[in-house]
């Protein structure tokens, strides 16, 4: 599929709307597709900073690139997913989310090359004044302009889209080979007959190893420690099945269902009987390799199943290309680069034309965006979240993150339905602005995600809290969060006040 950029340059948008959506990824489209639909009385526009729409599924392109959660769970509830494959490639994800776009009408209300810099929240007027830089692709120039809205939604996911996460290596610069970060793969790069070090164990590493070996490149995957990874069927039977019994919709929610049903009990197990998971998996992994093969050193982490994001492969096709001597997998710590290659803590060389740093992201919590209210500054990581969606004290603001334990949009969904509701609430009742409060009752508090792997650690400093129970704490459980976001939106923990002054103009 050929992607281009879409839309104009400029913002054609009026300076006020309702609602200001920040990123047309798969988060934004579903928030607009929700406000569409559940608070039809709502305007809305939404500001991307590329120059084209489709998120995660518009940046990635190195080779192989697909999701690691099935289709059914990472589609939208409200539009079927019709691929044959529950794991499908970005480029099939994209086309389904612009079409989505396309078929809501989302795409006319989308502003590309304008990033959010800052909002600032006025209680005098009830409503943001956002900051945003506009970029010309054509000379880079940037000019700023500023618009109001009555309600800030951040749909821009948590990592930077411009920068990934690359370690600082002993002697890169003396490397004669290309380095390559995943997130801004070359278009030129000629793998057939290359040697290609992967670094690196979760997602992308072992979604780029069976890609880059079918591509002609042997491939070596160096890890300093080992992930926790299942093999699921690229197709599901019995989505087929259901899809041959049942009209396209009904079987799509019944997929939809189970799927979720499943990838729950799996995390579910994995926290309860981590010992024996542990095993269940490993076993599963030893099916799929050569006799003799150490599982033990490649395949089997010191953490519990899903302390880190486990990572999913369809077919085993990662292993396929183990199997076949098309790859290999290295266990070892880097020790410094050389012009040829790179030199382990073993002692160990590897040679390679090519090194892929499949070493993660670099997380922008919020978009980046500087916030103030009345002209303080909202420091992000002192504020509790309400049901992961809310800043506590800060009026008017929602963010969607979608799970990290299960497929993004399980979440996302649920959280652009509940703000949809909300603002539809809000416009039938005549209020302006709706803050959430923290209780006065002591609660100890958490980091907002929990895992151990890099990137959020990382960056854990930047995100808001969690607190000790419901709804500052999320269960992590798709059936019980929808539960507690499908509830009344009138809740004890919400202010809600009377538009005394005017939220939107002609008012």
């Amino acid at each position: 599929m050929t992607r281009t950029p879409e839309r104009p340059t400029y913002p054609t948008a009026p300076d006020h709307v309702d609602v200001l959506i920040v990123g047309a990824g798969l988060s934004g489209i579903g928030a607009a597709c929700h406000l569409r639909t559940e608070a039809p009385g709502v305007s809305f526009e939404l500001l991307e900073a590329r120059g084209a729409s489709g998120g995660t599924w518009d940046l990635f392109r190195y080779p192989g690139v697909r999701s690691d959660s099935d289709m059914y769970t990472l589609g939208y509830p409200f539009r079927p997913w019709a691929g044959k494959q529950a794991i499908a490639g970005g480029a099939e994800i994209l086309a389904y989310l612009r079409e989505t776009a396309a078929e809501y009408k989302i795409d006319e209300h989308v502003t590309y090359h304008a990033r959010v810099l800052q909002a600032d929240w006025s209680e005098a007027d009830a409503r943001w004044t956002v900051t945003v830089e506009h970029t010309d692709p054509a000379d880079h120039t940037t000019r700023h302009s500023t618009r109001t809205c009555g309600f800030l939604f951040l749909c821009s996911g948590y990592y930077r889209y411009d920068q990934g996460y690359t370690p600082t290596w002993p002697g890169r610069e003396q490397f004669q080979g290309r380095l390559v970060h995943p997130q801004e793969w070359p278009a030129d790069l000629d793998l057939p007959g290359t040697k290609v070090v992967v670094v690196g164990s979760g997602a992308t590493a072992v979604t780029l190893v069976p890609a880059l070996a079918e591509a002609g490149a042997h491939v070596t995957m160096l890890q300093r420690s080992p992930s926790y990874i299942m093999s699921l069927p690229e197709r599901d039977p019995i989505a087929a099945v259901l899809r041959a019994l049942l009209p396209a919709r009904p079987a799509y929610r019944a997929i939809r269902w189970k799927n979720a049903r499943v990838a729950t009990a799996l995390y579910v197990l994995c926290r309860m009987y981590p010992d024996r998971m542990r095993a269940v998996l490993r076993k599963g992994v030893a099916k799929r390799l050569p006799d003799g093969f150490d599982v033990d050193r490649h395949f089997t982490p010191a953490y519990n199943p899903w302390d880190q994001r486990l990572c999913l492969v369809p077919d085993g096709d990662f292993f396929t290309a183990i199997t076949e001597g098309k790859a290999d997998v290295v266990t070892d710590h880097i020790d410094e680069f050389t012009p040829t290659g790179l030199r382990l803590r073993s002692g160990a060389t590897l040679d390679a034309d090519v090194v892929v740093t499949a070493t993660g992201l670099n997380l922008l919590p919020l978009g980046g965006i500087s916030l103030t209210v009345d002209g303080d500054p909202v420091l992000i990581p002192e504020h509790l979240a309400y049901k992961g969606v809310m800043l506590d004290a800060v009026p008017n603001l929602a963010f969607a993150l979608g799970y990290t334990n299960a497929s993004w949009t399980l979440k996302v969904d649920l959280v652009c339905s509940y703000v949809a509701r909300l603002l539809a609430h809000m416009e039938h009742h005549g209020y302006a602005v709706v803050t959430a409060h923290r209780p006065l009752a002591p609660m100890s508090t958490a980091p907002f995600i929990e895992m151990t792997s890099g990137y959020f650690q990382r960056s854990r400093g930047a995100l808001p809290l969690q607190g000790d129970r419901a709804p500052w704490r999320l269960e992590q459980h798709y059936f019980h969060d929808a539960a507690l976001f499908r509830g009344p939106v009138d809740a004890p923990e919400l202010e809600f006040s009377p538009a005394g002054a005017l939220a939107r103009p002609g008012r």
